[in-house]
């Protein structure tokens, strides 16, 4: 928008210096309200969470790899226990076999299960309501101690019922729900909510996890109908959530223990601390790599909710369904709005952009035809800043290939997220310095803002959550423009300055926080998000360019080449970024390249081979695998369908698991087999699969009804008990049945062959990063 008073010379450097404070001071306040908070010392008094006393429950727990069924777990779980006798509580462990549909088996068309052992222990209540759960998991995976996930979790529970108890007694009753096998299948979460009599009458769960070691504990999850449960959650010391997370969340396949809780009924939030991910479920997950910032926020928010639901009413917050609320995270609140407004503001902003468009052309600041090019050329920066950004990290990776092994991010993704933040920024003022001679700058702001009303209904259908994203800048931006061009003096300035700051305020923290949500390999999203805040903000853009209205030949050409300027240092700024990033985040002992490396012998034949599943082989994986990826599932299939590279190894000294047939009864073509399925060694998993031109009728295993999934039924079973588990099939099949049985353990270094990772090498946090398995094919 242009009106007189902005482009007025003798007003046009305070209005610009005006401009770009209120904006740095939004753009701080928005950066402030996901800040976590600095952690308390041991010495904060005994009703406050303390980041520093819940930090020894996570040097405790997390000294070493403890994944479910191994000694190490039992030490962690005895910890646990001791702890909250100290307490005061009465703890149980719950022991059981526990079936869930996801894990290493569930990709080849099978089922994993686990034996779990559940910690449990209940704070009464003054004259319950109803349960508050507390859940998060004390296992690792089985190459990383756990330090952040999910001892975090784990010592926050154990820091906030301490804090609990120390204060008067809330009138509902908190449940403590330390699981077990998470990493390994979702089973002690859905064990628990399967079969222990505290889940039967459902309630509210608050999961606590962590997939990095720093950055906002974000709560990125809730159960559907979330209006309530997200009133609660505003009550935290310092909420941060965006209901735009949740509807991502919702789509992608990702899944924690409140997935088990969430399928069973049960209505709850879910948060986790994201960033700092290039530590996710590997050997550098150590309690050291912990921000105990991130340690507090998570304990303040979780003791903050658990009082605010402590005291309600909590049959009417356990009931799902219904509606969701749209949120996000402002400086000292939570803005929150119900669902059934998405659609009234999203068609608003369009309608409020349509006006804005009318009044300007009335006004002679643009055209019909000048806001239809605008609207179209606008598609530029839309598209050309995330496809710049995929091409700039392709070429980071290119000059750094480890990049690609790494789970999410790099160790240092900073200068990387700043490079794309400053690329996108230099494509949209570019863009606008090209074209606001053009078509003016008029037409270039509304059609900004026509493109942001536009996606914040295509949010309001598709992700509803999302839509706030799009149409609040948009509504924002379209009454401060109706405002400066009607009006005269300072009003215009401040009006566009309002509305920039809007959209700094809510699109600014989505940006830094989706950033290491999705890592760096989809720094299009980050790059997408930026160029909507772009939009937002070009009539405050227009007001800061150095190119004023009026001017002729010779001047007007100097004054473009001014005008280039900014984008000519934004995109030197991008390579000084990107180097830097480079010359920072290096690889060492303490931050090595990522591998990813596993042991497969077929102890019928003899053979054996490495396996990998890196996309780009590595220089020491390539000293044992080569070639193209090929699907190995026809002969190894716990490991699923998907491709890997492979390389032949020598036979190692294993014996394979065992099967044997306990009974066997036949009608027909129909045999009803008893089986029992024991390792020989060592082991944290069996699997057993049948091929699949034998058809399976009914499976149980160790007494639970597993799903059959036919062909290619089978199934993973973690923390196996020595003596074997019990395998009940009914299958047609006209002759003999062919079974194929693995186990798998952990640890490479007796493999005849292995050469130890040298200094700088790691080892990438994969399930199966650093399996060695046996498998034999058994007829009866």
């Amino acid at each position: 928008m242009r009106a007189p008073a902005i482009t007025d010379p003798a007003r046009r450097a305070p209005a610009a210096a005006l401009a770009v404070v209120v904006l740095i001071l939004a753009g701080l306040a928005g950066l402030w309200a996901i800040r976590p908070p600095s952690a308390r010392p041991a010495s904060a008094p005994a009703t406050e969470f303390s980041a520093e006393r819940a930090f020894g429950q996570v040097q405790a727990i997390a000294t070493r790899p403890h994944p479910v069924g191994s000694p190490a777990n039992d030490e962690v779980r005895e910890h646990l226990l001791t702890t909250l006798r100290g307490l005061g509580l009465t703890p149980e462990v719950q022991d059981t076999v526990s079936i869930e549909g996801a894990g290493l088996s569930a990709s080849a068309g099978g089922a994993s299960l686990a034996r779990v052992r559940n910690v449990i222990a209940t704070i009464p209540g003054t004259g319950s309501t109803g349960r508050i759960f507390l859940v998060a998991h004390y296992d690792s995976v089985q190459v990383g101690p756990g330090g952040n996930d999910d001892a975090a979790g784990t010592s926050a529970v154990l820091e906030t019922a301490r804090a609990l108890l120390a204060s008067p007694r809330l009138r509902n009753d908190v449940v403590l729900v330390l699981t077990d096998g998470e990493e390994a299948c979702l089973c002690g979460a859905k064990a628990f909510v399967d079969q222990h009599p505290l889940a039967r009458d459902g309630g509210v769960v608050l999961n606590l996890e962590a997939r990095g070691s720093s950055g906002p504990a974000i709560m990125f999850e809730t159960s559907a109908g979330n209006s309530k449960l997200v009133a609660a959650y505003s009550h935290a010391v310092k909420p941060v959530g965006t209901s735009f997370a949740v509807e991502i969340y919702r789509i992608m396949s990702n899944d924690t223990d409140f997935t088990p809780f969430r399928k069973s009924g049960f209505a709850g939030l879910n948060a986790a601390y994201i960033d700092g991910a290039a530590v996710y479920h590997g050997p550098t997950d150590l309690p050291s790599a912990m921000d105990r910032g991130s340690l507090q926020h998570h304990g303040d928010n979780t003791l903050a909710v658990v009082r605010e639901l402590g005291g309600r009413d909590i049959a009417e917050l356990k009931v799902t369904g219904g509606e969701d609320a749209t949120y996000f995270p402002a400086p000292g609140f939570l803005v929150r709005y119900p669902g059934s407004l998405v659609w009234p503001i999203a068609v608003l902003a369009l309608l409020a952009v349509a006006a804005l468009a009318w009044v300007a052309r009335r006004r002679r600041l643009t055209g019909g035809r000048r806001l239809l090019k605008a609207g179209v050329l606008t598609l530029v920066p839309i598209v050309l800043a995330p496809v710049l950004a995929q091409a700039l990290w392709f070429l980071i990776t290119l000059i750094r290939p480890e990049y690609a092994a790494m789970p999410i991010d790099p160790y240092r993704p900073g200068f990387y997220r700043a490079a794309v933040v400053v690329l996108t920024a230099a494509v949209v003022i570019g863009w606008f310095a090209l074209l606001r001679r053009r078509l003016g700058p008029a037409a270039l702001a509304i059609a900004g803002l026509g493109w942001l009303a536009v996606l914040g209904v295509v949010l309001a259908a598709v992700v509803p959550g999302g839509s706030y994203l799009a149409a609040l800048p948009a509504l924002a931006g379209a009454l401060a423009g109706l405002v400066a061009v009607v009006t005269r003096g300072w009003l215009p300035v401040l009006a566009v300055t309002l509305g920039g700051a809007v959209a700094t305020v809510i699109l600014l923290p989505t940006v830094v926080m989706l950033f290491p949500a999705l890592g760096m390999g989809l720094g299009a999203a980050g790059a997408f998000l930026t160029v909507l805040l772009g939009l937002a903000l070009l009539p405050v853009i227009d007001l800061i360019h150095p190119v004023a209205g009026g001017q002729r030949g010779v001047e007007a050409l100097r004054s473009r080449r001014r005008g280039a300027l900014p984008t000519l240092a934004a995109l030197v700024a991008v390579l000084v970024l990107a180097a830097a990033g480079l010359a920072t985040d290096r690889f060492t002992n303490d931050r090595p390249a990522l591998t990813q490396l596993m042991y497969a012998m077929d102890a019928g034949d003899g053979t054996a081979r490495w396996i990998s599943d890196e996309s780009a082989v590595q220089q020491w994986t390539g000293q044992f695998v080569s070639g193209d990826r090929h699907r190995i599932d026809d002969t190894m299939p716990a490991f699923g369908p998907e491709e890997v590279r492979t390389g032949e190894a020598p036979a190692a000294d294993l014996p394979a698991p065992q099967l044997t047939v306990e009974s066997d009864t036949r009608s027909g073509d129909t045999r009803t087999m008893t089986l029992r399925l024991r390792p020989q060694r060592a082991a944290r998993l069996v699997t057993l699969h049948v091929p699949g031109d034998v058809k399976v009728g009914s499976a149980t295993v160790e007494g639970r009804p597993v799903p059959v999934h036919s062909p290619n039924f089978g199934f993973a079973f973690h923390a196996p008990p020595a003596d074997g588990i019990e395998v009940e099939l009914t299958l047609q099949a006209a002759g003999p049945v062919k079974f194929r049985a693995m186990d798998a353990s952990d640890g490479l270094s007796e493999v005849p062959g292995f050469q130890p990772r040298p200094s700088g090498v790691g080892i990438v946090g994969s399930h199966t990063s650093e399996m060695l398995a046996v498998a034999k094919t058994y007829e009866f």
